[in-house]
């Protein structure tokens, strides 16, 4: 059977040279007569899968050694738990930005362990925007601000980050290594890897050193920063063969040409995908065109009656995964690292034949 072109959120594609090197070792690893999914996470071969890969994210991305690298499970939405655990006593004050199901989510979800403060929300207007830094109403004694750096249901993203004086924590499950970000300006980046990075079941920390060992008492020896970093985010059995799989996604994006050259060719595919929504009276982009996202294109058509036609058509050309957030509805194309330049031309030319024939 001939490989579709997958538009899903997530879990989304991955490059088929990865899969092809991971079939080629999935029975016998580097000569080692057996899996990486049947290693020990301790064995000397492991152990090298793992430190290559942390050096890979490091180098793809630019983190220091200020700060830790962590390669743990759970998904984002356990570290919307763990960062208050790791980063707050109870009483304190925290900033999160409302711009999307995500981050409605990580403030639901904070407000358990401290008092939080939505220091600016969209929600009013569907999340179609990000609010201007300068109507932040930030707290004067934050200990972090939050971001949800792409909105993966509503289709926002931040193209640039504040600057402020509480520290910085980013969300980016849905544009992680998709672009080249300024690391140092951050306290905390975190995400899963089932957009850009890897399969589902692995979740990347990144966190400045000095922000670690203040967890609460309470909190799970398996979300301390301190404590995974000690044992190389090996407290506990790690998802391996998410991890060995996230490695193999490094040294593609290294032989892409970096995170630079990943930009340029994610911005490509994203202007010519909404040059088509703006350039029609069929189709609409909820999202105002500065904040649009380059990873999750949502467009809507003139009548929601359509949406069940569009993607059973596109299914039969062989584009899967179209089908928008149930929260949102319409249409959604996610073109992350992985989805080739080919499949947002394919969804193009069938974008043009549906419009030409229900318009």
């Amino acid at each position: 059977m001939a490989r579709i072109f997958n538009f899903s959120a997530g879990p989304a594609a991955l490059p088929l040279s990865v899969l092809e090197q991971a079939q080629s070792e999935m029975l016998d690893f580097q000569g080692s007569g057996m899996s990486v999914m049947e290693m020990s996470h301790r064995s000397k071969e492991f152990v090298a899968v793992a430190a290559k890969a942390e050096s890979d994210f490091r180098s793809l991305l630019g983190v220091s050694d200020d700060y830790h690298v962590l390669f743990l499970q759970g998904g984002a939405t356990t570290q919307f738990a763990a960062i208050p655990m790791n980063l707050t006593a109870p009483g304190d004050v925290v900033d999160y930005i409302d711009t999307g199901s995500w981050s409605a989510k990580a403030i639901k979800e904070a407000g358990k362990y401290c008092q939080v403060n939505v220091a600016a929300s969209s929600k009013s207007s569907n999340y179609s925007y990000i609010p201007a830094v300068d109507t932040w109403r930030t707290s004067d004694n934050a200990r972090y601000l939050h971001i949800c750096s792409n909105e993966t249901i509503g289709g926002v993203q931040f193209k640039e980050f504040p600057e402020l004086a509480a520290p910085l924590v980013a969300d980016m499950s849905s544009d992680f290594l998709s672009r080249p970000v300024n690391v140092d300006q951050f306290a905390l980046i975190y995400g899963g890897a089932q957009k850009n990075l890897g399969p589902a079941g692995l979740t990347m920390v990144v966190v400045r050193k000095d922000l670690c060992g203040q967890a609460r008492h309470e909190t799970p020896g398996t979300l301390d920063y301190a404590l995974q970093a000690d044992a190389d985010s090996m407290s506990n059995t790690p998802p391996t063969y998410a991890w060995y799989l996230a490695g193999l996604v490094f040294e593609w994006l290294q032989q892409q040409g970096g995170l630079d050259a990943m930009a340029a060719t994610n911005q490509r595919k994203a202007d010519k995908l909404y040059a088509v929504v703006d350039n029609s009276n069929f189709y609409q982009s909820p999202v105002q065109p500065d904040v649009r996202s380059n990873m999750n294109v949502p467009f809507t058509m003139p009548d929601d009656s359509l949406d069940a036609e569009f993607v059973s058509g596109a299914l039969e050309r062989g584009m899967s995964g179209l089908k928008g957030h149930r929260s949102v509805g319409g249409m959604r194309a996610s073109i992350y690292n992985a989805v080739p330049e080919e499949a947002v031309d394919a969804l193009i030319t069938y974008m043009h034949e549906f419009e030409n024939e229900h318009g």
